[in-house]
């Protein structure tokens, strides 16, 4: 592996009511994520290749280790989303090269299918700090029950000279969804809208 990890979690969220009302099956979101350091940290670099390698390989870990913690198969997730935060001597672009433009084909594999984009974000900050995923269904960007994000922070990470990067999956949308739009069921995933 490229990627120099210091340290990896994983999260599940269940939610089983909600303003009262019991959700079953519970709604579910699974969030892995890497603190790994930052080859470029504190240098301007021109050519951010290793950087975009390393966020292949670490779609598929990550994704992987979503689908695993959930106990589902790949064709049961039904959304996902990435996030990547970079420490004090990293740049915005760093995660960019992260997120984009490899990450994204292993973590659709790792949910089998994925027609839609996969909801991103990025952001610098340090030790302790929040990171938002954001989520959307993996093939019908306009099924509305499933925009959504989940929230992850770890003590110690990011450190001036890492960057830490979040997949997250559900199985499920939002719980008692009620805004309209098309619904999972109806979701045929061919232009990734619809």
């Amino acid at each position: 592996m490229k990627a120099k990890i210091r340290k990896t979690a994983v999260w599940v969220e269940e939610t089983h009511t909600e303003m009262g009302k019991p959700i079953a099956p519970a709604t579910r979101k699974a969030v892995a994520v890497a603190v790994i350091e930052n080859p470029f940290a504190g240098r301007f670099v021109e050519d951010l290749e290793p950087l975009m390698e390393i966020g292949a390989e670490l779609g598929a870990l990550l994704g992987d280790r979503c689908i695993a913690a959930l106990g589902i198969t790949p064709e049961q997730a039904e959304s996902y989303g990435k996030a990547a935060m970079v420490g004090e001597n990293g740049e915005l672009e760093h995660a960019a090269a992260i997120l984009h433009p490899k990450m994204g084909a292993p973590l659709r594999k790792a949910v089998e299918k994925g027609a839609a984009l996969v909801p991103s974000s990025k952001k610098m900050g340090g030790p302790g700090q929040d990171l938002d995923v954001p989520l959307g269904h993996k093939d019908a960007a306009y099924v509305r029950s499933h925009f959504d994000g989940v929230e992850v922070r770890m003590n110690d990470a990011p450190r001036r000279d890492e960057i830490l990067v979040a997949v997250a999956v559900t199985d499920s949308g939002r719980p008692l969804p009620r805004v309209g739009g098309l619904e999972h069921k109806d979701a045929i995933g061919k232009d990734g809208l619809r």
